[in-house]
């Protein structure tokens, strides 16, 4: 039986033909319907439309949106939502003046979040990470990227890979795994190229044995590693079938952008400096560049240029960057707001980032981020609201009213 939306007051992100992604100018449209019906059969879209073409008949439950929008669930292409512990300390460190690079190099930033989770169960790692999990979905997630990274070594990273298995398993949200391996330089090894031939000779053959992740990811920066370790990683995880994804151009321009290009990179993400030349890479490529401004709000660094970069006739994808040291929220409708407020981009740009881009960025635009037949009917019932305006106008406040993961309300499932 079909689950019937109506008197909707504003259907958002219609996309009557299905997109990749949206870019430059197109970024600033976001199709609608005004009193609009939604039509759910078997967890799909089956139809939606006008008021007046609303069809009749029984149906398993008739909702009515009187004074709500309806629009597909956001999708979070960046996070590392499975962690152990937090950081607040290092919190309190930044506001006395230390900066992110001090504090790691006195033992904190990613090398203490490894050190807890190496000391935490596997049992007890998925225990705190699904607490985190059924938040986001209660604040209109429904479909995550979730990284590895806080392990650094052979059987931490697999902990962590096997958690987000299993939080695949056991959610009706889509989850896409990322392995990141490279995310910092243990205190065992001496140099980059050492972790980078263990990583790869030791870790990954593992993963892609075990089908734990679809992604590889590096932490390309100053201090981290290079652009030659970045070159070797991705090469390494192409061959096992793993999709690049990286981390870029957070605190410095060393030219990760160009080896993203390259190596057909599905996403690069952080983008916090960007210069004309790496604007220039991502053009006309497939390549979609994602902005973190929950990380550039929490650690006070700049936020990603996306009014240039959308000008320049680039795509934008938003998302959260949740973990414990840079940016500990996953609240998509904070980035949304952040992201109008901060990064001077339109409403319209904004969901289009959260929604169809960001599915995009995890493989997933053919499931999920738009209202499009045959997609998945992962759905935001918002609160009663003036207008798509009010999402990023209220960042103080939670405007979801219910969740919907494959056409059911995700309370219903027993774990909300």
């Amino acid at each position: 039986m079909a689950i019937l939306f109506k008197n909707i007051k504003e259907l958002l992100q219609v996309r009557n033909e299905p997109v990749q992604f949206v870019s430059g100018k197109e970024m600033a449209i976001l199709p609608t319907i005004k009193n609009a019906f939604l039509l759910v059969e078997n967890g799909l879209i089956a139809d939606f439309g006008s008021m007046n073409s609303c069809p009749k008949g029984a149906f398993k439950e008739v909702i009515d949106c009187t004074g709500k929008m309806l629009m597909p669930t956001w999708c979070d292409s960046h996070t590392h939502l499975v962690y152990a512990g937090n950081r607040e300390s290092e919190f309190v460190d930044r506001i006395k003046g230390l900066t992110y690079e001090e504090i790691a190099t006195k033992g904190g930033g990613i090398l203490n979040s490894a050190k807890t989770l190496q000391n935490t169960s596997e049992d007890e790692l998925y225990n705190q990470s699904k607490v985190r999990l059924e938040e986001i979905i209660s604040l209109g997630t429904g479909a995550v990227e979730i990284k590895s990274g806080y392990g650094l070594t052979k059987e931490s990273e697999l902990k962590m890979l096997r958690v987000i298995k299993k939080l695949n398993e056991n959610y009706p949200i889509e989850i896409k795994a990322t392995f990141l391996g490279a995310h910092a330089l243990p205190k065992s090894y001496q140099n980059t190229t050492s972790y980078i031939d263990y990583v790869i000779n030791e870790i990954l053959p593992i993963v892609s044995q075990e089908n734990l992740a679809q992604f590889i990811d590096v932490f390309c920066e100053t201090g981290y590693f290079s652009i030659n370790d970045t070159e070797r990683l991705l090469k390494a995880g192409k061959q096992y079938g793993l999709i690049p994804k990286i981390h870029v151009n957070q605190f410095t321009a060393i030219g990760g952008v160009q080896v993203g290009v390259k190596y057909n990179a599905l996403s690069v993400d952080h983008l916090e400096e960007m210069r004309v030349e790496d604007i220039n890479a991502l053009k006309n490529t497939k390549t979609m560049p994602v902005a973190l401004p929950g990380c550039s709000f929490f650690l006070s660094i700049p936020y990603t240029p996306a009014r240039t970069m959308i000008d320049e006739g680039l795509p934008l994808a938003l998302a959260t960057d949740y973990n414990p040291g840079s940016s500990p929220s996953g609240n998509m409708n904070f980035a949304v707001s952040s992201a109008c407020v901060k990064m001077k981009i339109t409403p319209e740009e904004a969901i289009n980032a959260a929604t169809i881009n960001g599915a995009y960025a995890m493989g997933l635009q053919n499931k999920v981020g738009s209202i499009t037949k045959g997609k998945m009917a992962n759905l935001i019932v918002t609160k009663p609201i003036n207008s798509y305006g009010f999402i990023p106008y209220a960042f103080g406040e939670n405007k979801v009213e219910k969740v919907y993961l494959k056409g059911v309300e995700v309370s219903n499932e027993g774990f909300l």
